[in-house]
């Protein structure tokens, strides 16, 4: 696989764990006040069975600035489907089951069992509420922002690949931003918009059919 290629993948599916993984329980260590807050987005999400959103992703490392867009859409349990319109055609589908990956100008579409990405850092499956910020980061830091707040950490378990990500919410709890700096240095920003919460969804929407003549390969799982 490419390495740009899993660049990309290992982002996305990045930050759709570490979504997942961020909203789960309350640390002792931190104060009621910034409890509070890791509470609020814990609750806005856990509510949530489905999230449509607009996103814009930029990735900067390894000598190299990327930027790509879509729409991203969410569904408990474990289902997403990232619908690139730059580049127009890319697809990522998170189908419970397996994980499938395309670009248009491929011979083939790579299909990765689900969970063999599950220990990757995946911070995107929080906006499916399956966690607990709390338990999820270490040296957690809250900062009142004057529209929302500032949440840091280190995702845990995965020091050896993330060492920082920032999470910026409204005062809502809605997540807007997330931003993930691996070890190496390269940092890859995620910002969301137009969400739509709690919409019809179909099992179909998280169907890959790959383009007529175009195999399907078991791929690697992302590094």
């Amino acid at each position: 696989m490419h390495w740009r290629k899993r660049t990309s993948i290992a982002s996305a599916l990045a930050l759709a764990m570490l979504l997942s993984r961020l909203l789960s329980s309350q640390s002792a260590a931190l104060s009621a006040t910034d409890a509070a807050v890791l509470k609020s987005v814990d609750t806005h999400y856990n509510h949530l069975h489905s999230l449509r959103t607009a996103f814009t992703e930029t990735y900067d490392g390894l000598g190299m600035h990327k930027s790509e867009a879509g729409t991203l859409l969410l569904s408990k349990p474990g289902r997403m489907r990232w619908a690139y319109t730059e580049p127009a055609g890319k697809l990522f589908i998170l189908d419970g089951k397996y994980a499938w990956s395309y670009s248009p100008g491929n011979a083939q579409a790579q299909r990765v069992i689900a969970g063999q990405i599950d220990d990757l850092r995946s911070p995107l499956r929080l906006l499916l509420g399956h966690v607990q910020l709390s338990r999820e980061l270490t040296h957690v830091r809250v900062t009142s922002q004057p529209d929302g707040f500032r949440i840091e950490g280190v995702p845990r378990g995965q020091e050896a690949r993330l060492r920082h990500l920032t999470v910026l919410t409204t005062s809502g709890g809605t997540i807007q931003q997330l931003r993930l700096e691996e070890s190496d240095g390269a940092v890859t920003d995620f910002r969301f918009s137009a969400m739509e919460e709690n919409l019809p969804v179909k099992p179909a929407d998280f169907l890959f059919t790959p383009p007529p003549g175009v195999p399907v390969v078991e791929g690697l799982p992302p590094i």
